[in-house]
């Protein structure tokens, strides 16, 4: 499944989040003091990561779950906490540096296994369900549904994704993050409207047996993103 693209812009991500951005990105998902703008990240991120999370089954106990690009770990540890067993997983050795650090020891109920390398790497196993939050909003919309369907043989329950929608806001921002130097800046993000994505969805065959289900969208300053689940029919 992994076409040039994808493995173009996971090379860029994994040279960003393990480099460049990974003080920052230590200081936004942790209690540090931040910037108005990053503030404004935070808690976006913050009430998506909520989202995401109440869509999953109260009573995880039993339910193998896949964070697919798990950054620092918020969203996997409040699932083990809640009795899952999750794989987390994100390309940047770095950022699972942290979410080792920041684990809870002797979790009572569930338990996260962190482990740096692909979410698409078959090795990971099988699952009940699948969080994706902003770890597919990069790529291309083409590789973003091959992702799902690459994806989609190995979920029993749901997978749950965010994207960037397309709005005059998003592209704003976009243009506004132009102006900053080229090496603070993160690999672009890859909007597409929310009937192209429903659309491109149904247009997969190996899709056939999932059906579109919530959807959510988090505005919150200059964190736009839209959360939109699949379950199995």
């Amino acid at each position: 499944m992994q076409t040039l693209s994808y493995r173009q812009r996971r090379g860029q991500l994994e040279t960003y989040f393990d480099r460049t951005a990974v003080e920052a990105w230590s200081r936004l998902t942790s209690d540090a003091p931040v910037g108005r703008i990053r503030a404004t990240v935070r808690a976006g991120r913050e009430r998506m990561r909520g989202t995401l999370l109440a869509w999953l089954p109260d009573d995880l106990r039993g339910r193998r779950i896949l964070d697919a690009g798990c950054g620092t770990g918020a969203l996997a540890i409040q699932a083990a906490l809640r009795g899952a067993e999750v794989v987390a997983v994100d390309l940047s050795p770095t950022l699972i540096g942290l979410a080792k650090e920041r684990a809870p020891q002797g979790l009572s109920s569930g338990s996260v296994e962190f482990r740096v390398g692909d979410l698409l790497d078959p090795d990971l196993g099988r699952f009940d369900h699948v969080v994706a939050m902003d770890s597919l909003i990069h790529y291309r919309s083409d590789d973003k549904i091959k992702v799902l369907t690459a994806l989609s043989g190995r979920v029993e329950g749901s997978m749950l994704f965010t994207f960037a929608p397309r709005t005059p806001a998003l592209t704003l921002m976009h243009a506004v993050g132009r102006l900053f130097p080229r090496s603070d800046r993160a690999p672009a993000i890859e909007p597409i409207g929310a009937e192209r994505i429903r659309s491109l969805l149904a247009e997969a065959p190996e899709l056939e047996a999932w059906q579109v289900g919530r959807t959510q969208r988090i505005d919150s300053g200059f964190y736009m993103s839209q959360a939109l689940e699949l379950q199995r029919a």
